[in-house]
């Protein structure tokens, strides 16, 4: 059977589609195994990769964001989801408050991720560990003998765990292959995975490996942060010793008191134990390879206090291959140049096959992009420089005083600067917009305001992906500064200097996919207007990285 016979029956196949799935064909046969696909906006990746997953017998989908993951859903019943604890009211906590409504648990706050599925209790004398009444185990789920008051957060797990297709989310999928293996090995003999939003799986891994140092933790371990040099590695490491040691005595120190003898507080025990065992393990990965550790500058506060500090791998490679053991593994990006993801992921690039499609299904009159270079904005820009490009972002908002739009830049400093400098009425259509904004307000509340402002203009250095302005909520876009990686970060200079073309690579991926956050479909459009001169510079050295389908959008002779 061919591989476009296996395309989801409910939908009709586009000709690009037909064309991707024709060329994934021909790789298979040709013997490889890791298949990189290339596609922009609007192709239908998520049908493409629900196709291979149907044409083998089992399949992992992975994917980044919880809105893509709600379209695989909708659109691909045969994959079973897995999704996070907070989506899903806790059965124990709804019998403790005498709650029997789901809706208003969830109302409430009553979700999974508050409860306790393991508890400690005091039977007959003795500490032994009680699971939850309401938790499932897979055996039940899989022979259909659990209760059918069972927790809906394990229940769907688990049913993902023992279908042949299932859906998750990186890090729900990337911690059960670090952490519970071996646990579940029985049910992850998968012939695919398919790997969508690809660009995004070395920011995924890098959360499974190193430490993230906070003051509450220095703090509450009553460890003095003047003991430590903030900028040496091996400092770090006691430090982060000191941390599991100081969790270690405290769980001891604590069983050990008649309070707690007599009224044993588990959940604080548990809680405890999840640090001492993230700072011990920490320590292991850290010690295993201490050459590819680096130690960032640390974040002060106002008054020159310690507030946080990391410590990070500068190569992933070989994390990456525990979540790359399937026999088959499609990657799936807008943005993804082949050399560099085989570098960076430790992939031969001869075993590795590259479909890159060759044009965007969206009419190039729809995605017109403007290069003003109006300044070079960098560390060595003058302030001229900067006020002539928010000069033109006042222009253009001028232009475009009765629409909806977007201004991305590259840090909250330069956001802040950008509000200060615009004239009085530009100023009052902005909304700040970030994954995190000081009034408290989540970035889904922001653009849902900005959804009922019919002139409003999101402001952000955080928007680049994983938002959808699509129609009316923006018809102009505006590139205020190319989205460099900040080099002033150790990490990313010994990554530059050990990866030469991961600094290219990772600034041309998040400026177009910058490109792409207005124009969602077909019919939607929108304008794209770059003002740092910079822009030129980047597409130069990644020439040879730029995907076919931006060509014709950037003025680019197809080879």
């Amino acid at each position: 059977m061919s591989l476009l016979e296996k395309f989801p029956e409910q939908f009709k196949p586009r000709e690009i589609q037909k064309e991707i799935l024709f060329e994934i064909e021909e790789k298979l046969k040709s013997g490889y195994k890791k298949i990189i696909l290339c596609a922009p906006t609007g192709v239908g990746k998520s049908l493409v990769g629900a196709t291979v997953s149907s044409y083998f017998d089992s399949s992992f989908t992975v994917t980044a964001s919880k809105h893509l993951q709600d379209q695989y859903i909708k659109d691909i019943p045969f994959l079973k989801p897995v999704k996070g604890k907070q989506n899903f009211p806790c059965l124990k906590l709804m019998s403790f408050e005498k709650v029997e409504n789901t809706r208003k648990a969830m109302r409430w706050g009553l979700t999974c991720d508050k409860g306790e599925c393991k508890e400690r209790v005091i039977k007959n004398g003795k500490e032994i560990i009680e699971v939850c009444k309401f938790k499932p185990t897979i055996k039940q789920v899989e022979e259909n003998t659990q209760d059918s008051q069972s927790c809906h957060y394990y229940l769907q797990k688990y049913e993902a765990l023992v279908s042949k297709h299932s859906l998750w989310n990186y890090y729900a999928f990337f911690t059960i292959m670090k952490f519970n293996k071996k646990l579940f090995k029985d049910y992850l003999d998968r012939k695919v995975t398919i790997f969508d939003e690809a660009h995004k799986i070395e920011d995924q891994i890098i959360q499974f490996v190193g430490f993230d140092i906070f003051s509450g933790q220095v703090d509450e371990c009553k460890l003095d942060p003047n003991r430590y040099n903030f900028n040496d590695l091996d400092s770090m490491i006691q430090l982060t010793d000191d941390i599991a040691y100081s969790y270690a005595k405290k769980i001891k120190d604590i069983k050990e008191t008649p309070a707690f003898q007599n009224n044993p507080d588990y959940e604080l025990i548990t809680l405890l134990e999840r640090r001492y065992d993230k700072a011990a393990q920490a320590k292991i990965d850290i010690m295993t390879d201490k050459d590819n550790f680096v130690v960032n500058d640390p974040v002060m506060d106002f008054n020159g206090n310690f507030k946080t500090i990391s410590i990070k791998p500068i190569d992933v490679s070989k994390f990456a291959k525990m979540f790359f053991e399937t026999d088959y593994q499609i990657f799936m990006s807008a943005t993804i140049d082949k050399l560099s993801f085989c570098e960076n992921m430790g992939l031969e690039k001869d075993d590795v096959a590259f479909v890159d499609s060759q044009k965007s299904p969206f009419p190039i009159e729809h995605r017109r992009i403007e290069l003003l270079n109006i300044r070079r904005l960098s560390y060595g820009s003058t302030e001229e420089d900067e006020l002539e490009v928010i000069k033109t972002i006042d222009r253009i908002l001028d232009e475009h005083s009765n629409e909806r739009g977007l201004i991305l830049t590259s840090s909250i400093p330069r956001c802040q600067k950008i509000l200060r400098y615009l004239s009085y009425n530009n100023a009052r259509r902005i909304r700040i917009c970030h994954s995190k904004n000081k009034n408290g307000k989540t970035q889904d509340e922001v653009i849902s305001e900005h959804a009922k402002d019919p002139t409003g203009v999101l402001l952000s250095s955080s928007l680049w992906e994983g938002v959808d302005l699509k129609d009316d909520l923006s018809r102009f876009q505006i590139i205020a500064k190319v989205p460099y990686p900040n080099y002033k970060e150790k990490r990313t200079k010994a990554k530059m200097d050990k990866f030469p073309m991961w600094y290219t690579s990772r600034t041309l991926t998040k400026l177009l996919q910058g490109f792409g956050r207005s124009i969602r479909s077909e019919d939607d459009w929108a304008k794209t207007y770059v003002l740092d001169a910079a822009v030129k510079h980047v597409f130069f050295k990644a020439q040879q990285m730029i995907p076919k389908a931006y060509y014709d959008v950037l003025g680019i002779e197809n080879p």
